[in-house]
């Protein structure tokens, strides 16, 4: 599993590789958050025929966590951990870590799901 950052070559990766969006990150306080991809490679041949039906689910996990719909995202965590051959389980067990922490303590209206990394 690798990370990249949103770029022009997105196209020519995703003919080659399936492409996963994780977090958006935002770089600097004025300027817009980048999506960041996971490049996923060496898939298991068992879950070839459930590619889509896996990537469909974790741009929704990722469309609930934006919406902060909590449960959602523990339901989908539950069907997609142990998938990919185990490459995201480290980015889907944080997501759960975070998951967790907003249930308890509600992150508030001004909340944004981009990390802030400046």
């Amino acid at each position: 599993m690798h990370i990249i950052l949103e770029d022009d070559g997105l196209p020519e990766l995703e003919s080659k590789y399936t492409l996963l969006e994780v977090d958006k990150i935002k770089l600097h306080p004025d300027e817009d958050a980048i999506q960041a991809y996971c490049v996923l490679d060496n898939i298991p041949i068992d879950e070839l025929p459930k590619i889509d039906e896996f990537k469909n689910l974790h741009q929704k996990l990722m469309e609930n966590y934006s919406k902060r719909d909590w449960n959602f995202c523990e339901q989908a965590l539950e069907h997609l951990t142990d998938r990919w051959g185990g490459q995201m389980n480290t980015f889907y067990a944080e997501i759960s870590t975070r998951v967790a922490k907003y249930k308890e303590n509600d992150p508030g209206e001004e909340w944004d799901p981009a990390l802030q990394k400046y």
